[in-house]
């Protein structure tokens, strides 16, 4: 039911629908996926069979450019639940414009005169900046992003950086543990037996081998429960537990020989994270810090003795 039902994604980068943070700052954070390669690193799980030794380990390469303020946004509680109340509009890059109209007026002027204890709640909209990434567009993302702490803590926190660049650094760290937000790689419409495993019929089927067979008196029924042709693929998902490994500026220590398939070269800052992550290069990825981390994992980071950067152009 989790998956249910499969449709496609609205848009090419994904929603959150619950975000939380305890310490003042970002809740979150986003970035482009590179592709994959291999590390070597030293294993450091008390409970594995290869502590202390030199392990492979594949990783995903996630660029992180800076993601700056398009509005702050507050929030009341009413009958329905929250309702947005008011939204302060930042001094907006032209870039932007690529994703929405720009406002002809500015109303930075009227965030003085509102306080933090009049609302339930105070995010911020933010936009990508992926024309400074090797991602090689130029319309960026915009997404509501929540703040942790007190309201207090939340105003504060927009106020201050209403004029910088947030950076990846300021809301991760290495040996963290990250929910993973991505729309999948889309596959179009697909039969039952690609899109659920269903078994291939006997050759001597009278309607179709590659269909569901004979359900008796369910036959023709339309209920989810039945294995149907339909869309695969391009699904909004969650991963838990992924791993941070790395985090670093120096686009030297990863950009391997040729550039990555489908990407290019890493320009700013990028990400290391432990094993696979969904969708294909070039997608937003967005992740918070795990709401159901894994004890078993140490907080610190492995450390990474050899990064592949060898071809991967197969040749």
């Amino acid at each position: 039911m989790q998956f249910w039902p499969r449709k496609k994604s609205s848009r090419p980068y994904p929603r959150i629908r619950n975000q939380h943070r305890d310490t003042p700052g970002l809740a979150g954070f986003a970035g482009y996926k590179v592709g994959m390669t291999h590390v070597m690193l030293t294993d450091n799980k008390p409970t594995s069979m290869t502590k202390g030794e030199e392990v492979f380990c594949p990783v995903t390469v996630i660029e992180c450019p800076p993601i700056k303020i398009a509005s702050i946004r507050f929030y009341k509680n009413t009958t329905n639940g929250l309702a947005l109340s008011h939204e302060i509009l930042n001094k907006l890059d032209k870039e932007l414009g690529r994703k929405i109209s720009l406002p002809k007026k500015e109303t930075l002027a009227a965030l003085d005169k509102l306080s933090a204890s009049d609302f339930s709640d105070i995010r911020i909209n933010v936009y990508t900046q992926p024309s400074t990434a090797g991602v090689g567009k130029k319309k960026p993302e915009l997404f509501e992003l929540s703040l942790g702490g007190s309201l207090e803590d939340k105003m504060s926190y927009a106020k201050d950086h209403l004029a910088k660049e947030i950076t990846v650094t300021e809301v991760l760290k290495e040996g963290q543990q990250l929910d993973t937000f991505a729309v999948t790689k889309g596959k179009g419409l697909q039969g039952p037996i690609k899109r659920f495993g269903v078994t291939r019929r006997g050759h001597k089927s009278e309607k179709g081998v590659r269909r569901v067979g004979n359900l008796g008196a369910w036959t023709g029924n339309r209920s989810w429960t039945v294995a149907r042709a339909g869309q695969m693929g391009f699904h909004n998902r969650m991963e838990r537990n992924k791993l941070l490994l790395k985090i670093s500026s120096d686009p030297a220590e990863i950009n391997a020989k040729g550039g990555y398939l489908r990407y290019g070269n890493v320009k700013t800052t990028f990400i290391l994270v432990k094993g696979s992550v969904q969708g294909p290069a070039k997608r937003l990825i967005r992740f918070i810090a795990s709401k159901r981390p894994d004890h078993r994992i140490p907080d610190a980071a492995p450390s990474i003795d050899f990064i592949s950067l060898d071809s991967k152009q197969g040749r």
